[in-house]
């Protein structure tokens, strides 16, 4: 008698699984690959658990079945192998699907001018027509109310949907979402990590950003669990680091490179921005003196292998700027104003080149209003 696949699938429809009703081969439970050597037959049957009570049963169920319908001359080679169902692996929902490219800017320690450069790189993407979105996620020291002057800014929520949507504020074109819109201005924040990161998610996940071609998110200075909250929880297009050219602040930048290049995170460094990278004063404009050393960025960035995206200047309209909550970069043809433009058209540059090497059904279109 010659042994075919189908025979042993017919007889193996004569048995129930005892779980659902269903019979073995409707439920999927045997593997496709019926192994025929003459009168010897091999095959798997696959279970969802490697606990289930039914295995025993089921699997000398199939042996009798065999035996019955095909005939008692069949030898099963060896025991029926047991396996065990993959699971099944689905990609979480993205909390922001119709955001197009996420810029976290980072530092690797305060004071180097982090904030002013995300600031103002948002507000010179909007200039440029980009929809530009702008989380300040720096909870104990948030700083972009007072640089866009919206200290009294108090978001409300609307009904979405089925949900309640924080609806960010906004101001030169940037849709703004900081956590200093929620707290007292003159009261230090005191949370402990897992507060701090889940108000940062509330701030993603419960907010109204729409449609947005980039959205700069202004990290807290140094490495932190907000860090990992923020980049396991986002798809981030990829990183820019901000450092003063002073060893000291060069050492903590590569730790802060370091952060987003690891194994486990690997989000690409866009490049490096160098800031006060010199001073010149108003009345001798030809003239540069470099308070914190010449070019120390640049240097890091080629041993890095990594884009000097820009070299902002120490100038003090960009403090004044700051201080009164109207970035330079809202004017775009002065000395600042063009260090920002030039270094908000090269982000764009390296956003489309990192874009343009991806497969083709994870590459994004960006278009300008």
């Amino acid at each position: 008698m010659k042994i075919y696949p189908n025979l042993i699938l017919e007889a193996l429809r004569n048995v129930r699984y005892p779980g659902s009703g269903k019979d073995i081969v409707e439920e999927g439970m045997v593997e496709d690959n019926i192994r025929i050597d003459g009168n010897k037959v091999s095959f798997s049957l696959i279970f969802d658990r490697p606990n289930s009570p039914f295995i025993k049963s089921v699997v000398k169920a199939a042996e009798t079945a065999i035996l019955t319908y095909v005939g008692s001359e069949v030898e099963i080679q060896g025991n029926i192998s047991v396996k065990m169902k993959e699971p099944v692996r689905t990609e979480p929902p993205k909390l922001l699907p119709d955001v197009k490219n996420i810029i976290a800017v980072s530092s690797g320690k305060g004071g180097v001018g982090k904030s002013t450069v995300a600031a103002n790189l948002a507000v010179s993407l909007a200039q440029q027509g980009y929809k530009v979105g702008l989380l300040d996620a720096d909870i104990y020291g948030p700083s972009m109310p007072k640089m866009f002057h919206m200290e009294d800014a108090r978001p409300v929520a609307e009904t979405v949907g089925d949900r309640e949507l924080i609806i960010p504020e906004e101001r030169y074109g940037v849709k703004l979402l900081s956590i200093g819109f929620f707290v007292d201005k003159d009261s230090a924040v005191v949370w402990r990590g897992s507060m701090a990161s889940n108000a940062i998610r509330q701030l993603i996940a419960d907010a109204q950003w729409g449609e947005l071609d980039y959205f700069i998110i202004d990290f807290p200075p140094g490495t932190s669990d907000i860090h990992l909250t923020l980049i396991q929880s986002l798809g981030i297009t990829g990183a820019i680091v901000v450092s003063t050219p002073q060893e000291v602040a060069l050492a903590d930048a590569r730790k802060g490179i370091s952060l987003f290049t690891g194994d486990k995170v690997n989000v690409p460094i866009l490049g490096l921005v160098e800031n006060m990278s010199w001073f010149t004063p108003a009345e001798l404009p030809s003239n540069r003196y470099y308070l914190f050393g010449k070019e120390g960025v640049k240097r890091l960035a080629e041993q890095m292998d990594v884009p000097l995206l820009g070299q902002i200047p120490i100038v003090q309209s960009i403090c004044e700027g700051g201080d009164a909550g109207e970035p330079v970069a809202l004017n775009p043809e002065s000395v600042t104003g063009l260090a920002f433009r030039s270094l908000a058209e090269s982000v764009v540059k390296q956003v489309d080149w990192r874009n343009k090497h991806l497969p083709p059904t994870q590459k994004v279109e960006v278009t300008k209003q």
